[in-house]
């Protein structure tokens, strides 16, 4: 068990830990992963600035390309790679990923995606927020000093009409970006016991969703942080989201967290 309530659930996937660097910071970054190649190599380069600011651990879903081989990324400023053996997608990649973070003694983690997408010279600033007390900052392109290149208009139009206000209403704090996988969490209240992330049934997109709303609605400090995001200006779109069934599936967790489902009995 965690620290905190004896009842709080501490549902985790299996995984396998390759330990390749030594803890050297307070702060984690956390980068779920699938399958994102060259692109999360290329991501990696980029980050060696944060050598002594923030341990950089990846959390691997099931990929078959170097994403989840430690012997490729032992070249590159990662931490730990945790390969998860056990069932579910992306939100139990990211219990997975808190699991270990949390059991290593970091004080703050902040998570960004795998897929080049994100401009990682904003992690400091999250750093700087967690230690300035806000326990959970959200990364937005919208706000003043952020930046958007190529983002698909439906994806846009999805974000500001509907997702964002949704969330906001729910959470009683505006947000204006709520679909950016770029925020970061202190560990208290990871461990607050009326939070309580690990459980099983975040499994896909989920967690994004009630973290969101759940934490703001529990008194703690929240904050958005301006950040970039690129889409690539042609070809396939680097995400996991495709087809109308998927969104519907989308919508229909998004309601479940506004509507509170997720909350702990």
């Amino acid at each position: 068990m965690f620290e905190g309530s004896m009842a709080t659930p501490t549902e985790v996937p299996a995984y396998d830990i390759h330990e390749l660097q030594p803890r050297r910071t307070r702060h984690a970054v956390l980068i779920p992963v699938i399958n994102e190649g060259e692109r999360l190599l290329n991501q990696l380069r980029g980050m060696e600035f944060l050598a002594g600011k923030g341990d950089i651990i990846i959390g691997d879903g099931g990929s078959s390309d170097t994403s989840g081989d430690p012997a490729a990324l032992r070249s590159f400023p990662v931490r730990t790679l945790l390969v998860k053996t056990g069932p579910g997608k992306l939100s139990a990649q990211m219990r997975m990923l808190l699991d270990y973070a949390v059991k290593e003694g970091y004080e703050g983690f902040v998570f960004i995606d795998g897929n080049g997408k994100d401009g990682v010279e904003a992690i400091p600033a999250f750093f700087q927020a967690l230690d300035q007390g806000f326990d959970y900052i959200q990364g937005s392109r919208y706000r003043p000093g952020g930046e958007e290149i190529n983002t698909p208009w439906d994806r846009r139009l999805a974000v500001t009409l509907l997702h964002a206000p949704l969330i906001s209403l729910a959470a009683r704090f505006r947000y204006t970006d709520t679909t950016n996988g770029f925020r970061a969490l202190s560990r208290r209240v990871v461990l607050d016991p009326r939070v309580q992330p690990f459980r099983d049934v975040f499994d896909t997109y989920n967690l994004h969703y009630y973290l969101s709303v759940r934490i703001p609605r529990l008194g703690f400090r929240v904050k958005e942080l301006p950040v970039r995001r690129v889409y690539p200006a042609a070809g396939a779109l680097p995400s996991k989201i495709g087809g109308t069934k998927a969104k519907l599936r989308i919508l229909k967790l998004l309601l479940l967290a506004v509507l509170g489902r997720y909350n702990p009995k």
